[in-house]
């Protein structure tokens, strides 16, 4: 069985040519970005909806240093690699890219795609990759979130079962 994950894993430096071949095409690139810690059906379902807003879906991944900084210094639960691998395995993820800012700013100006995706827990308002993707002429998109599946909450479940 041949493993195509690695070959999804990408340096940013190789997105951006990538994301102008596909315009040159008439193709429609998407960028999401995110934690994925725990990978669960909300993940999976959001990255799905993505998908379908174009010809290819770039995943944003959280460093390990920003994920703490995020989110505490017990997290994240799984390393940067492995949460790579796993979301790269996803049928409907074409590429995944690690970045170590808080933010998804600078990459979304560096390789510009056409769409940029968030959950809708967050507001447009809130979201500094939005102004930058209407600078360009792109447009944002908010996937409404499944309700009750969160990293978090698996997180929750699990000390209380251990208690």
């Amino acid at each position: 069985m041949k493993i195509v994950t690695p070959v999804k894993i990408r340096k940013r430096e190789s997105l951006q040519e990538l994301t102008e071949r596909y315009k040159a095409e008439g193709k429609t690139t998407v960028f999401t970005n995110g934690c994925f810690d725990i990978l669960h059906a909300g993940h999976v379902r959001y990255l799905g909806e993505a998908r379908h807003l174009g010809d290819c879906l770039i995943v944003g991944l959280n460093s390990d240093a920003s994920v703490r900084r995020l989110k505490g210094p017990k997290r994240p639960v799984n390393c940067q690699e492995d949460r790579a691998e796993v979301i790269a395995a996803l049928a409907a993820v074409d590429y995944v890219v690690i970045f170590d800012e808080m933010t998804a700013e600078s990459i979304v100006a560096d390789i510009r795609p056409d769409i940029y995706v968030k959950g809708g827990d967050y507001l447009l308002d809130h979201l500094p990759e939005a102004k930058i993707v209407a600078q360009y002429g792109g447009r944002t998109v908010l996937i409404p979130e499944v309700p009750g599946r969160s990293s978090t909450n698996i997180i929750r479940k699990i000390e209380e079962v251990g208690n």
